[in-house]
């Protein structure tokens, strides 16, 4: 009876044993989840511009060929640059000609200033010589009476008075003439300053001939060579900003309580599984398009929730800034596996 017992417990020991081992695991497995959640819904992202060119013309010098990197500064593409700079060209030589003419216009400007004040001059002149007859004919009129003159020196100085009088309003009429007459060069001045505005606009059409690289980046969907027309505003190739690369991670509602920006994270690409990369929470989508006949908001990601007739969480955008990334590795789209590490962070 004893041994009978003995071999009972024997029997039960080893099932004691995976249940513990199980309870352990799947101990191990929520706790896991719990402090590091993760999805391998996934993938790489990097922010891009189109190049475009800014004035119209055709490409006469492309150094760079499609998926190669390039460095901040480096020419991407040249515009024949031909028409620009005689364009720069002819609005200068309309400058030179402009200030040649404001000087001749400005020599007039000054002869018909010196015709006007000689002119004023003269009505100084007449209005003395006025005064001066006026002042004769009033002294020689009290002595006809007296008979100190004759009336024949009256009537002379009333003549001459009425003379000096007239002469003044001549010269007065004159004056204003040719003050009237006085020019200037303010049109002249004010176009010249639309010259030296077509100037500076000539200089920056040609300095847009050459398009060039505004960061460190790899050229991507370049799909025309020399000899292609451009057009302004056009694209005519991608370039992919590698100084950042970052891993869009699709993180259940259920998994984000507690994660916030800064967090660490871990990332791996399933080109190459065996590299691990450090990295940090960016930021995280506030939005997404539903997908149950709800309210549709443009613009948003869509992210399927709906599994045929189960129903499970919605999930979430968290962009994951990667940390010393592989540029060898990283591509746009390339699918990823990414791990969040809310313990670390506590």
């Amino acid at each position: 009876m004893t041994e009978s017992a003995g071999a009972l417990r024997n029997k039960k020991l080893p099932a004691l044993i995976v249940v513990l081992i199980t309870s352990l695991l799947a101990g191990f497995v929520l706790w896991r989840l719990d402090h590091a959640p993760s999805t391998d819904d996934a993938y790489v992202y990097a922010d891009t511009i189109s190049v475009v060119p800014e004035v119209n013309g055709r490409i006469v010098e492309m150094p760079v060929r499609d998926n190669q990197p390039v460095k901040q500064g480096d020419l991407l593409f040249r515009i024949d640059p031909r028409p620009y700079k005689d364009a720069l060209n002819q609005a200068r030589a309309r400058l030179v000609t402009l200030d040649k003419q404001i000087a001749l216009t400005q020599r007039s400007v000054n002869a018909q200033q010196y015709n006007a004040d000689s002119v004023k001059a003269a009505v100084e002149r007449s209005r003395a010589q006025a005064g001066q007859a006026a002042d004769t004919l009033r002294r020689m009129e009290p002595l006809l009476a007296q008979g100190y003159t004759s009336a024949e020196d009256v009537d002379r100085a009333r003549t001459a008075q009425r003379s000096a009088q007239a002469e003044l309003n001549a010269a007065m009429l004159q004056a204003q003439q040719a003050a009237a007459s006085v020019s200037g060069v303010d049109a002249l001045v004010a176009q010249r300053a639309e010259v030296e505005a077509q100037i500076a606009i000539a200089e920056l059409n040609l300095e847009f001939t050459e398009v060039r690289a505004p960061f460190d980046g790899r050229v991507a969907a370049l799909r025309t060579t020399v000899g292609q027309f451009a057009s302004a505003l056009k694209p005519v190739f991608t370039l992919i900003d590698t100084r950042h690369w970052y891993v869009i991670a699709n993180f259940r509602e259920t998994d984000l309580k507690g994660v916030h920006a800064r967090l660490p994270a871990t990332v791996y690409l399933m080109s190459d599984t065996g590299k691990r990369f450090d990295g940090k929470i960016d930021s995280i989508s506030y939005g997404v398009l539903p997908d149950d006949g709800g309210v549709v908001m443009e613009g948003l990601p869509r992210v399927a929730r709906s599994i045929n007739w189960v129903h499970v969480s919605q999930r979430f955008p968290v962009k994951i800034a990667v940390q010393n990334p592989d540029p060898d590795m990283f591509r746009i789209g390339t699918s990823a596996v990414a791990t969040l590490r809310r313990g670390a962070s506590r």
